[in-house]
């Protein structure tokens, strides 16, 4: 599906780790990594493949949290802009892409949330296992 190779290899090249206790973290599930930084890899490279120029979007506000947004990827659906955010595990909650889809409402194209689980649309958001990430 795609290759982390790279990815995985420079995670863990700062680290102190030797390779017996690398085995061991892995093999015992101790091994301390951003899983969603993975998943964005993984979608980041299906995306790609299929052509899309990716794109994100980040605003902070330190004095108004609620202006806070974060959009793991912009993809170009015809004229319109479709917000894909990546979830590693469990959530319960997309406020950022809530946020977006309201501030950008005219040019917003279908919104996709990319998660563990399967295919559901609710609320005008397509939620798609991730290996589905080479369909868009």
């Amino acid at each position: 599906m795609a290759d982390t190779g790279l990815l995985v290899t420079l995670t863990f090249m700062d680290r102190a780790f030797t390779d017996n206790e690398l085995y061991r973290a892995i093999l015992f599930d101790k091994l301390d990594i951003n899983e969603g930084m993975i998943m964005e890899n993984i979608v980041a490279q299906m995306l790609r493949r299929n052509g899309h120029r990716l794109y994100f979007y980040s605003r902070s506000d330190l004095e108004h949290r609620e202006n806070h947004m974060e959009i793991d990827f912009l993809i170009r659906e015809g004229k319109k802009i479709s917000p894909i955010e990546v979830k590693s595990a469990n959530y319960r909650s997309h406020s950022s892409l809530d946020k977006f889809r309201k501030k950008f409402s005219q040019k917003i194209g279908t919104p996709y949330i990319l998660y563990t689980r399967d295919v559901m649309e609710k609320d005008g958001v397509w939620h798609l296992p991730m290996y589905m990430a080479m369909f868009l």
